[in-house]
């Protein structure tokens, strides 16, 4: 996460796709990223938002993915050290873009990628803070949990590709105990909520991602690259 990048944002139009090339980024914090993907929304109260990408090429931030629209969370956005569980609000802040999952094969990206399937599972209960926010393979039926894990696979299409973005994520290393279930050593913030991704649009409000249109998504997959340190930054205008 660094915040340094928020500077980014400064290349960004609201009202209008921006040009062929940004100007350049005068803050040297942000030479660690070569991919940035900014998201913005004109108030708090904002469920719709815009997206786009960039890359630093020679020097200059170039669109790779010109400005498209963005579902947000229900409950608007928030500051990122001010959310939350349960407002369905987006976290505003920098965060790294470190892996990704879907119910699609691989689109191709060179991120760490995980097709998922029935078993899968993302926890968040936070009477139990060593599985809080954490990816779970374990055949198991988490009843347990009540409202507090997501099946991937019956999310629907929305996960069919989907960028996990590290807020709230534990720290600490992540092991698996006997009966399959992974566990931090380091337990997150349970009081802040997790599972904040970048995902496909299926036409609703979020409960605090960002979701756009599949080909998009796809797109964006196939584009982020873990050498190049991509980032995102959410931000109200």
């Amino acid at each position: 996460m660094r915040p340094s990048l928020i500077a980014l944002v400064a290349v960004v139009s609201f009202a209008a796709v921006p040009p062929a090339h940004a100007t350049s980024v005068p803050d040297a914090r942000v030479a660690d990223s070569r991919q940035v993907i900014v998201v913005e929304a004109p108030r708090w109260s904002s469920t719709e938002g815009t997206l786009t990408a960039f890359e630093k090429r020679r020097g200059k931030w170039a669109i790779t993915q010109p400005t498209v629209r963005a579902q947000l969370g229900y409950g608007g956005l928030v500051r990122g050290d001010k959310r939350r569980q349960g407002t369905g609000t987006v976290p505003t802040g920098v965060f790294d873009i470190l892996r990704g999952f879907g119910r699609k094969d691989d689109p191709g990206t060179s991120l760490k990628y995980v097709q998922v399937d029935r078993n899968d599972a993302w926890t968040y209960n936070p009477r139990v803070p060593s599985t809080y926010n954490v990816f779970q393979t374990v055949d198991r039926s988490w009843n347990s949990y009540g409202g507090y894990v997501e099946k991937l696979w019956d999310m629907g299409d929305q996960y069919d590709y989907v960028a996990i973005l590290d807020y709230n994520l534990p720290q600490g290393p992540i092991t698996t105990g006997a009966k399959g279930v992974r566990r931090s050593s380091t337990s997150p913030d349970t009081s802040r909520g997790g599972g904040i991704f970048l995902h496909v649009d299926n036409g609703n409000k979020t409960a605090g991602c960002i979701a756009v249109k599949k080909k998009v998504m796809r797109n964006l997959m196939k584009w982020l690259d873990p050498k190049k340190d991509p980032a995102i930054v959410i931000r109200v205008t």
